[in-house]
């Protein structure tokens, strides 16, 4: 694996320990409560963040699994990539794609079940990630929904930021639940 996507996963570790460590404090009423908005309760915006995660890794393995020809990651890439990054940091609200949004999300789940879920689908993913043959580190595997397709450190970079944008609103969501 290239040191910086190494770096990058690690980075989406620590930030996941301390966001679980924050919300470890709150019981399991508060952290399914929907904010007086209608918008999502902590627990689905997690199990929305675990979805998008998961179903990412599951397009990667498939799309590996029968051989494709794969274009380098070059300049288009990076760009798709600056401008996801961009897009994620807009304080503007977006509709999630199927598969990740209102249609799939528990209304109710366990914190616990949750957290455990997410540590494992995490593992999940650094063990597939570390090992790939080191050529396709330069490839184009991944295809976002919106961006396109990107290398598998883009797809890295691109879970960062998805985290960090519903890290804020989780934050804002506890904040006005738990009052």
């Amino acid at each position: 694996m290239t040191p910086s996507l190494t770096q990058c996963l690690q980075k989406m570790d620590r930030d996941l320990e301390e966001l679980l460590g924050q919300l470890s404090a709150f019981d399991n009423d508060v952290l399914n409560r929907r904010p007086a908005d209608g918008g999502w309760s902590v627990m689905q915006v997690m199990h929305h963040l675990m979805l998008a995660e998961e179903g990412s890794l599951r397009y990667v393995k498939k799309k590996l699994s029968f051989d494709p020809k794969l274009q380098d990651a070059g300049m288009q890439s990076w760009v798709r990539q600056f401008l996801l990054r961009f897009y994620l940091g807009l304080p503007l609200k977006f509709k999630a794609p199927k598969g990740v949004g209102d249609d799939v999300l528990p209304e109710r789940s366990d914190f616990r079940e949750a957290a455990q879920r997410w540590k494992a689908s995490r593992k999940d993913m650094q063990d597939y990630l570390a090992g790939l043959p080191e050529g396709l580190y330069s490839k184009s595997v991944y295809r976002h929904p919106f961006a396109g397709r990107m290398s598998l450190e883009g797809m890295a970079r691109f879970f960062d930021g998805h985290f960090e944008r519903h890290r804020k609103q989780i934050e804002r969501v506890v904040a006005e639940v738990s009052a």
